[in-house]
């Protein structure tokens, strides 16, 4: 694939694979496809349920700045905040260069920064770790360590976190999610997922008093070997932050596009 051609496939796992989970949070969810924008909006009080992306292919300034106010508007109507996700690689030269200028104008703030990767990469081998024993994530119990790993890892608030899994069907079933287990603590996740053809990763974390030492790394192979062989597929793809982008392509992973969060100013 050209780099392009990888930026619209990781804006278009996405929408994809958030339309699902989003849907599992609330029924009523905004996961409307509007033109050069997609949203996919629980309303929830876990704010990666609240998502938008802009999805025009080679967006110039004019046209990246009047997605960016279309989407603040609709954020500035929703209950809770969310994150706009904006793929740089969609972008065309002009629009990459007024990019920072035009968000500010837009009123929005840069949270933090990622990058999509994808690979042709699987199977991957059934990994072993000799601190770790995998857990598929089935009970309740299952989603509420996998919940409380997400807030401890990314700063949520515990029960923001809670509110993001809790009683999910989805997770416990259409969903490769596992629990990394040291003895009978929960160290680290991650899950699987199909979306169009791919294997789709989301939502690695690490317990930060257990950070360093491949955990991360360890439970997604797990994830990946087991939704590969679950599936039969071969590509996956992924939205990396910044912390866990160098773990992805020791997996086999390639970067292709920058990826911006914003959030509202407050």
């Amino acid at each position: 694939m050209t780099g392009f051609t990888e930026s619209i496939e990781s804006a278009e796992q996405l929408t994809v694979a958030w339309r699902a989970m989003v849907l599992d949070r609330n029924a009523d969810a905004d996961v409307r496809d509007l033109p050069g924008i997609a949203v996919r909006w629980a309303d929830s009080p876990f704010s990666f349920w609240n998502c938008i992306t802009l999805t025009d292919q080679g967006a110039g300034a004019d046209l990246l700045a009047q997605r960016l106010r279309q989407a603040v508007d609709i954020m500035r109507a929703k209950k809770h905040p969310g994150l706009l996700w904006l793929f740089e690689g969609l972008l065309d030269d002009k629009g990459r260069t007024a990019l920072a200028s035009a968000a500010e104008q837009a009123g929005l703030h840069h949270a933090f920064p990622g990058t999509g990767m994808a690979g042709d990469l699987l199977p991957v081998p059934d990994p072993v770790h000799p601190d770790l024993t995998f857990v598929r994530v089935r009970t309740d119990e299952h989603l509420l360590a996998y919940a409380d790993l997400q807030s401890r890892a990314y700063g949520f608030p515990l029960e923001a976190g809670r509110v993001g899994l809790d009683g999910s069907a989805h997770w416990k079933s259409e969903m490769y999610a596992y629990l990394a287990m040291r003895g009978d603590v929960p160290v680290a996740c991650a899950a699987t997922v199909e979306a169009e053809g791919r294997l789709f990763v989301a939502f690695v974390a690490t317990d930060p008093d257990w950070q360093r030492r491949g955990y991360g790394e360890a439970v997604t192979r797990k994830a990946l070997h087991e939704g590969a062989r679950a599936t039969g597929l071969t590509r996956a793809t992924l939205h990396a932050t910044e912390a866990g982008a160098p773990v992805y392509p020791r997996i086999g992973f390639t970067p292709n596009t920058p990826i911006h969060f914003y959030t509202l100013k407050e």
